[in-house]
Parts: C-alpha cells; structure tokens; sequence
C-alpha cells in the first residue's frame, strides 16, 4: 500500500512526464492504484487539512488514472476516472489561488476553463460523461493536466502568482 512517503513532490522529473493509457488488459490493476490513490489522498488531509482529487502519477504510477472523493452530500462519492479526455471546454474562464499535494505549501495564481465535460471510463471500464461547472471544472483541470505532466505552476498567470502557504 503506498503511503504519503510515495507522494512525489515538486522537482520530481516524473511529474513532468505524460502519462499511458491504461489497457483493457490492466483492468484488474485498477482497484489496487484506486486503494493507494485514497490512502494517498487520506494522509494527505489528515497531514495538510487539503485535498479533494489526486492523479495516479503523483504517486508514481504513470497511467491515465484520476480518484476523486470530494465529499458532497449530493455528489457522486468517489469517482474514479480511467483514461479522461476534457471536450466542451468553455471560453469564460476565472481565476483562483489553486493548491497541489505535490507541493502543499504553495498556492499558484492560475486561470482554467468555467465549465467543461470529461469523457472517461469508471472502474469497470464503463464508458462515462459528466458535465463540469465552476470548482469541479477547475479540479479536473488541474488533475488532468498532471496526466500530461503539466503542473499549475506552468500554469501561473504571470510572475507574480506564487503564494506562500503556513499549513
């Protein structure tokens, strides 16, 4: 079971890398990257009091994977997105101070997409589309960029956009 020790964290060069598919043949493999992505995620809360969605390569497993628990009384519980592609990304944008596990003590100024859809397959590689509006949109965007190897702070709206956080 990884641990909040696997966490990779800014300066890692396998963040910056882009991520595989995962192959129908991986199926089986699923369960056990969504149990260490939530004890991840866990350590991470109980440590940092943050922390709503982590990506399989942060923990160093290089596939498109992406567990999210964001713990909404009206929301879907954890979701688990296999193989994400974003569409219907919307012109509007907004900005806001994003936070990545990586680097838990920086915050980063960035802009992302006011609503968007992903298109993914859930744990038992069922096809899956949810529309996306506001805080979820940003979440996912900032998720999926790490299936890219893309970190928000590449993602700063300027030189100026980096905060420093006491946690």
């Amino acid at each position: 079971m990884k641990t909040l020790s696997d966490l990779l964290l800014l300066g890692d060069p396998r963040l910056y890398d882009v991520c595989e598919p995962i192959r129908a043949d991986e199926q089986p493999l699923v369960a056990g990257w969504v149990a260490d992505l939530h004890n991840v995620m866990q350590q991470v809360r109980t440590r940092y009091g943050f922390g709503r969605a982590i990506a399989a390569p942060q923990i160093g497993i290089m596939k498109r994977l992406i567990y999210m628990n964001i713990d909404k009384p009206a929301g879907r519980g954890p979701v688990v997105f296999v193989n994400p592609t974003l569409t219907n990304l919307s012109d509007e944008q907004f900005e806001l101070w994003d936070d990545c596990m990586s680097f838990p003590s920086l915050l980063v100024r960035v802009s992302r997409h006011k609503s968007l859809t992903i298109n993914y397959l859930d744990e038992h590689f069922i096809p899956r589309q949810w529309h996306m509006t506001d805080d979820l949109s940003e979440l996912i965007q900032h998720e999926y960029d790490h299936l890219d190897g893309i970190l928000c702070t590449m993602r700063a709206v300027d030189d100026k956009a980096f905060q420093y956080r006491v946690l």
